[in-house]
């Protein structure tokens, strides 16, 4: 029988596009080390063509940001009718903007922090919320173009006025939550353990924390109570049931236990896309579960489907 073609779409045009070249270069070795054929496609404008010229059986998505998470490829896969890795064209929608995401998952009981959505010149003249509190670009990844306002400041960011500021014009206002970074992964219709992120110098766990080789720490599992555990898989599964995401997501949370174990939890976003770098934490979360990346990246593509 022959092997199964599958062409890694990587790369493309957003901010994230070195994270999504490293994720597709690392799931594409994985791929033909498993003996599938592989077509590397740095994906630009004129994608459409080139799959249909290429034929894949199996499209891994491998993309980042606008235009690979957000629904846009998706659809382009759902018209050629290639099956895809990953969420569909509603779920990777929704899950990428941060406030429409929320809502869903708050209908669902997921917990989530107060946030206002404005355009950021709204937001950049006095505080909007009472410190401290975060700035969010409302549909970006990465943590590009995160702010976080402390109680000691006077004003918001003077960023936000900035006429180069690259990441779309509306954003999210949004309570900071203290405490600890955890995040689990939901693979099919399980979670998998929860990880905690401990950034290595830095204040959160921004862009760097989450690419340059010893930017962050990962716990897996996390050394939290059982119970909190179990909370977080719950929120996760219920976020990724909620917003119809099929393949692996991975949910981010703030658990704030300074006054006591139960503490307060926090759900932040579902990332449709997670990063597949030598960094990134799925990869982490699924070999705790006794998954090698390989194994990870061959479920995937056997997981590959189109909406119908």
């Amino acid at each position: 029988m022959m092997a199964k073609h599958v062409a890694v779409l990587m790369g493309g045009f957003s901010s994230e596009r070195p994270v999504s070249l490293s994720s597709g270069n690392a799931c594409a070795d994985a791929l033909e080390a498993a003996g599938y054929a592989v077509t590397r496609l740095d994906v630009d404008r004129n994608v459409a063509a080139r799959l249909v010229e290429v034929a894949p059986d199996v499209a891994f998505n491998a993309l980042h940001g606008p235009f690979g998470e957000d629904g846009t490829i998706q659809g382009i896969l759902e018209y050629l009718q290639i099956p895809y890795t990953h969420s569909g064209v509603l779920a990777s929608a929704l899950a990428m903007h941060k406030q429409r995401a929320k809502i869903v998952a708050k209908a669902a009981g997921v917990p989530v922090a107060e946030a206002r959505v404005l355009h950021r010149l709204d937001a950049a003249p006095t505080h909007v919320m009472s410190p401290p509190y975060v700035i969010k670009p409302v549909a970006e990844g990465s943590s590009f173009g995160v702010l976080i306002v402390r109680e000691d400041q006077s004003k918001p960011p003077q960023e936000l006025y900035s006429a180069d500021w690259p990441y779309g014009d509306i954003v999210m206002v949004e309570r900071y939550v203290h405490g600890r970074e955890l995040t689990c992964a939901v693979m099919g219709n399980v979670a998998l353990d929860v990880c905690e992120i401990v950034p290595e110098g830095h204040a959160f766990y921004d862009y760097d924390s989450k690419y340059l080789p010893g930017g962050s720490r990962h716990v897996v599992p996390a050394e939290i109570p059982k119970s909190v555990i179990r909370r977080v898989q719950e929120h996760a599964l219920a976020a990724h049931r909620a917003m119809g995401c099929r393949g692996v997501t991975r949910s981010d949370f703030r658990y704030d236990d300074r006054f006591g174990e139960g503490g307060e939890l926090v759900w932040l976003e579902v990332n449709t896309q997670p990063g597949m770098t030598p960094t990134s934490l799925v990869p982490d979360i699924a070999r705790a579960a006794g998954h090698s990346f390989q194994e990870l990246i061959v479920w995937m593509v056997e997981d590959a489907s189109c909406a119908r």
